[in-house]
């Protein structure tokens, strides 16, 4: 085995032989001859960590003759331990006769590699030029943990070198047998199981070129063996009941100080109904303390636990503090800490280092610890509960919505968890959690217990960034909630150099491969929002339509630039309903009815025109969604047609209202105008439809959720 971890070709081709691929017939230069003398072949040259022979003149094409390949071998031998490498052994390799494209490039890379994904199968085009190719068409990623070979093949059979495998493209033909496309893709899989037994965590095959038969050959291949890292220890099971519900609750940090930080939280808890006793304050010195029974300090939670400890104290002692629950094994299923100053760029004494290390030394023990969440914990809402455990005051953030809903939110950032609270008042969810900068509880662990717990709700996360071992326990979290038919709806900030220094200057994101992280959560079946407004627009149709059914979106409006702007929106990732013949004429024949014929074009988008009144709206409405669509309701509130008076508004929502109960279809309500209409917006809202300021909002956050397209 290599010093340094490094994999030689002929150690790669006996794994590829293992998982049913066919390298070429080989040898190393001391086996007996596997050859014919005069048959064609091909000498290599294989030193320590050369991963690129043709570059030190370590390959020659020649006939078969021992003498001269010994010849051959020892100049090898020169030009690679010149070049600073070790000498391994020099490899003889039968000369395959392969196909390839007269006017195209036709050979292929492939690369099994193990990392924060799991085993990710990168296939593009190879040969000396793949770098360049790789511009012109990006190479495909298959995260395997949720890719099947077949998946992968029919990715690949539209990808361009599989158009020119295939004969696809104008001017090229056939030279891949499908048969043998499909043995060599499904040998990848078993391939990368071999190899992680084997310790490596990359394998490349460069090039891999069709033969006469149309089969794929590796006509070369390296890897290594790297540092698998431990999983990581996740935090205590059953840490989200006592977060979401919490039964028992202490507070460490309060003082009489109207504004203070501990002092504002509490009155933030105190809507939340709990038994008497159990809102209790750890405060030395004090019996009782606005109110509410007083602990000298954590030892007095041993005998009586909560499930949650909020710690509004410095870093410092905020430190201690926790060390000293971990040191009594008991107290607190969860501590959220809600100084920074831990871990992060203001640590300056090494207080994270210090409690990082209590909490493994302890659970590597196997003894207890807590689930801590934060530092810079800013809080979480569960709304049905009236529980509100962040330091903002009423005054500044009103408290959300009681309609309890299903939505589940998870942010990385308190800050954009609060902007979308304020902007989003009557959004309907579950639990909203601000994570802080994620020690030890992160995204990927709450994912994990949503997963864990009966639910049917949508979850939506704002995401930074996923730090060592997270992105893997997060997918797997991921797909086993859109199992369940829940949706998962995910925000992923700093996607640029500056964007993810940005990010971990303030919540320690960890930098990332982009691209491969979102191929493995969409495979998961992650829905991605490209953007802020993206986000907040699906996350008004989660609110409100939590069990959202894919479907082909038809929109009628009065207005004709929405009619315009939504045929702008619609694409792959949101289609447009389209009328069947008879559906075309029922379209005709209700204009006409209502004497719109001559004015109003019978065709989707429906753009009514501001002659329209209530009937014609709830009529159109009916006939479109007998068939399957989402339906969006343009209002464009000016024309006096359209009675915008609260009683005008009143009956447009029971007749809404009536329709969406009878075809059990999502209908969403278009008010494009100023703050003049904000009440007549709101009679919508409240009813719990999803409202939109513009026709754009309400498409984008559709398109975000992938409605009307295949999704996961």
């Amino acid at each position: 085995m290599s010093r340094s971890g490094f994999v030689h070709e002929a150690e790669a081709y006996a794994l590829l032989q293992r998982a049913g691929l066919k390298p070429p017939r080989h040898a190393l230069g001391t086996e007996p001859p596997a050859f014919e003398p005069g048959e064609p072949v091909v000498a290599k040259g294989l030193g320590e960590n050369v991963w690129h022979k043709t570059e030190l003149g370590a390959v020659h094409f020649l006939p078969y003759d021992r003498q001269s390949l010994c010849v051959e071998f020892q100049d090898m031998r020169s030009r690679v331990e010149a070049a600073g490498h070790r000498w391994i052994d020099g490899l003889v390799c039968e000369q395959i006769d392969v196909v390839r494209s007269p006017h195209l490039p036709s050979e292929a890379f492939v690369s099994l590699a193990r990392g924060e994904a799991g085993w990710v199968l990168l296939c593009g085009f190879g040969g000396l030029q793949a770098d360049t190719l790789a511009k012109l068409a990006p190479p495909l990623r298959w995260p395997l943990l949720f890719t099947t070979p077949d998946q992968a093949l029919a990715e690949f059979e539209s990808h361009l070198l599989g158009r020119i495998w295939l004969g696809r493209e104008r001017g090229t033909k056939p030279m891949a047998n499908h048969e043998a496309l499909r043995r060599f893709f499904e040998a990848l899989w078993p391939l990368a199981a071999l190899a992680e037994a084997a310790g490596l965590t990359l394998l490349e095959l460069n090039p891999v070129a069709l033969d006469r038969d149309g089969t794929p050959r590796p006509l070369d291949a390296v890897g290594s063996r790297g540092v698998v890292p431990a999983e990581r220890a996740a935090p205590p099971a059953g840490f989200l009941a006592a977060l979401r519900a919490p039964r028992r609750i202490a507070l460490a940090g309060v003082s009489a100080k109207e504004g203070s930080v501990g002092r504002t939280v509490l009155e933030n808890l105190s809507r939340y109904p709990l038994a008497p006793g159990d809102l209790v304050i750890i405060k030395p010195g004090e019996e009782v303390l606005l109110g509410y029974p007083c602990l000298p300090d954590v030892k007095g939670l041993l005998a009586n636990p909560v499930d949650l400890l909020l710690v509004a104290l410095p870093a410092p002692i905020a430190t201690d503090l926790l060390l000293q629950l971990v040191a009594q094994g008991g107290g607190a299923r969860c501590v959220a800490l809600i100084a920074g100053g831990i871990g992060d760029g203001a640590d300056e004494t090494g207080l994270g280092a210090r409690l990082t290390a209590g909490l493994q030394k302890a659970r590597t023990a196997g003894r207890w610890t807590p689930a801590v969440l934060g530092p810079n914990f800013l809080g979480h809402w569960a709304p049905g509960l009236r529980l509100h455990t962040s330091f903002i005051p009423a005054s500044r953030l009103a408290p959300p919505s009681e309609a309890n809903g299903d939505l589940v939110l998870l942010s990385q950032s308190g800050a954009l968890l609060l902007c979308l609270l304020s902007r989003q008042p009557g959004l309907r969810f579950n639990l909203a959690v601000a994570l802080g900068n994620q020690m030890d509880v992160a995204l990927c662990d709450v994912l994990t217990a949503l997963a864990d717990e009966p639910g049917r709700g949508p979850v939506a996360c704002y995401v930074e960034g996923f730090g060592p071992g997270q992105l893997l326990v997060a997918a797997r979290a991921i797909g086993r909630l859109r199992a369940q038919g829940r949706i998962v709806l995910l925000h992923r900030a700093g996607r640029t150099a500056a964007g993810q220094a940005a990010a971990a200057s303030h919540t320690g994101a960890m930098a990332s491969d982009i691209a491969l992280e979102r191929a493995l959560l969409e495979r998961a079946g992650a829905r991605f929002a490209d953007t802020l407004a993206e986000f907040e627009a699906a996350l008004t149709w989660l609110s409100a339509c939590p069990q959202l059914e894919t479907g082909p979106v038809a929109v009628v409006t009065n207005a004709g630039f929405e009619s315009v702007n939504a045929s702008d929106l619609f694409g792959p990732r949101l289609p447009a309903a389209q009328l069947e013949p008879t559906a075309q004429e029922a379209l005709r024949q209700l204009l006409v009815r209502h004497k719109l014929d001559g004015l109003v074009a019978p065709r989707l988008p429906l753009d009514l025109t501001p002659m329209a009144g209530l009937a014609d709206f709830i009529a159109a409405s009916a006939l479109l969604l007998s068939s399957e669509a989402v339906l969006v309701l343009g209002l464009v509130p000016f024309s006096r047609q359209l009675d915008t008076s609260p009683a005008g508004a009143a009956q447009l929502l029971r007749l809404l209202s009536a329709l969406r109960d009878v075809h059990r279809k999502p209908i969403a309500v278009v008010v494009d105008s100023g703050p003049e209409y904000d009440g007549f917006r709101d009679t919508f809202r409240r009813a719990g439809l999803p409202v939109f300021q513009s026709m754009e909002a309400a498409l984008q956050g559709l398109r975000a959720l992938g409605v009307g397209a295949a999704s996961g």
